[in-house]
């Protein structure tokens, strides 16, 4: 099947000029085209269409991925009385001690925090637990190699200390590529870079809906 993402703004990355008004057609897991909305529903006049608020992007990188999810605890929303609802590190994270069955938990919840921010891909270097790589991908990330930390960190938010939202993105939109994609409640990139990754309301990962705000 045949979805069109489309918003009021996009931002193809590589480059490009922004598209006001602007979408993407995703064949079921790759980018088949992007442009003005109004070419692609006129190409695909029986595709699904899916709007978005604000800002269309590429997927996010989360350079800080691997340290988050090993070095911090994320609580469940039922603990939240008890820990409260930020990752704890540090001797708050030692005081918990280890127990492999909520380090699992953790992780899960520390890869939906991230969906939740319009993470689509992430780095690990080599020597990175297998089993944390396996966890990542089951969320439906991509992993590709090492980079750089962004900035001080580590920020859930790939969008933190970013002097565009390209500096952000895992990679430009490009036809035949795999169908990444971000919508972010912002009406403009200065907006977005504002208010950052917690604006966003949709992730779609290698062409699946793998978080939805609203």
């Amino acid at each position: 099947m045949l979805t069109i993402h489309a918003a009021a703004l996009l931002l193809p990355g590589g480059g490009r000029a922004p598209v006001p008004g602007g979408a993407v057609a995703v064949r079921d897991a790759v980018v088949e085209d992007f442009g003005p909305y109004g070419e692609l529903s006129g190409a695909h006049p029986s595709a699904r269409v899916r709007r978005w608020p604000g800002v269309l992007t590429p997927g996010l990188l989360q350079r800080d991925a691997v340290r988050l999810l090993e070095e911090s605890y994320f609580p469940d929303p039922r603990e939240a009385d008890t820990l409260g609802t930020e990752p704890l590190t540090g001797a708050a994270l030692a005081a918990l001690g280890p127990d492999d069955t909520w380090r699992a938990g953790s992780v899960r919840r520390g890869l939906h925090r991230m969906l939740r921010h319009g993470t689509t891909a992430v780095t690990a270097a080599p020597g990175t637990s297998p089993a944390l790589l396996t966890a990542v991908r089951r969320s439906g990330l991509l992993v590709i190699g090492s980079a750089a930390p962004a900035g001080d960190g580590p920020w859930i938010d790939p969008l933190a200390g970013a002097a565009s939202a390209a500096d952000a993105m895992a990679a430009p939109l490009a036809a035949g590529a795999r169908a990444d994609l971000a919508a972010f409640d912002a009406p403009d990139e200065a907006a977005l870079l504002a208010s950052g990754g917690a604006s966003c309301v949709a992730t779609v990962a290698g062409g699946r809906l793998v978080y939805r705000g609203r």
